[in-house]
């Protein structure tokens, strides 16, 4: 479905030229859920932004079912069935909740259709269909409407950056079961940057990215030992130096 071919990102910086990405190659298949995770810095965010076109490859290709899409501008993007969550939402002053989704779904919502997709987020519809998508609004807040008009659409890629930042643990909770309901109820693909495990565990296959490369991708039952070893490794290291 997806094709990522010798991918390239380089900003120039008064250091000089910073490469950001590495010649990436990478596919993603259809209804398949994938996590990508490594350590912040690591680029992790700016390739999931080249795959929406909210940046430019500076070199490669990007293949998405069988089009190259490298010079395609968001909109166009969009209108293949490409959705994508900002870890820092927009906000939208005048535009309510319920107007958002209908945006999103590209029909006129009823209040019931709504008030499912708040739910699947851990909103009550009542208290938020006919709110501002403004200043009123947390961040947290305004990243799971985000994130709820994102489930509105007909995607067949949906990338996810973060969706767990800034989100209380119940919320974050209901998160992880409409995470898992898509990956078996639909045959759209999600693609999902994420540090936490309960996120990873729902993965067909993890992809870890570090220094603008990727270090590793392969199934979740074999990276995602791995990953806990090291992360416990990490831990008890860091643990020593406090004690020392």
């Amino acid at each position: 479905m997806l094709e990522l071919k010798n991918i390239e990102f380089k900003v120039q910086s008064s250091k000089g030229e910073l490469e950001i990405i590495d010649k990436v190659n990478l596919k993603l298949e259809s209804g398949k859920f994938y996590v990508i995770t490594g350590p912040n810095g690591g680029g992790k965010s700016t390739l999931a932004k080249l795959i929406m076109g909210i940046e430019k490859p500076t070199g490669g290709q990007i293949i998405f079912n069988g089009e190259d899409i490298t010079d395609k501008p968001i909109n166009e993007r969009a209108k293949l069935g490409i959705g994508y969550a900002f870890q820092a939402p927009a906000r939208f002053k005048g535009l309510t909740v319920r107007k958002l989704l209908s945006l999103a779904s590209g029909r006129e919502f009823p209040a019931d259709e709504c008030s499912a997709y708040l739910t699947k987020v851990g909103l009550c519809s009542a208290d938020y269909l006919n709110r501002e998508v403004d200043s009123s609004l947390s961040g947290g807040e305004v990243k799971r409407i985000e994130i709820a008009s994102l489930m509105a659409r007909e995607l067949k890629l949906a990338i996810y950056d973060e969706p767990e930042a800034g989100i209380d643990l119940w919320s974050f909770a209901k998160l992880v079961e409409s995470f898992k309901a898509i990956s078996k109820g639909t045959h759209e693909s999600v693609l999902i940057i994420s540090h936490q495990e309960r996120i990873m565990q729902l993965a067909d296959e993890i992809v870890i990215i570090a220094n603008g490369k990727i270090q590793k991708q392969g199934a979740k039952d074999e990276i995602f030992p791995e990953l806990l070893k090291q992360l416990g490794e990490e831990n008890s290291c860091a643990f020593r130096k406090e004690s020392e």
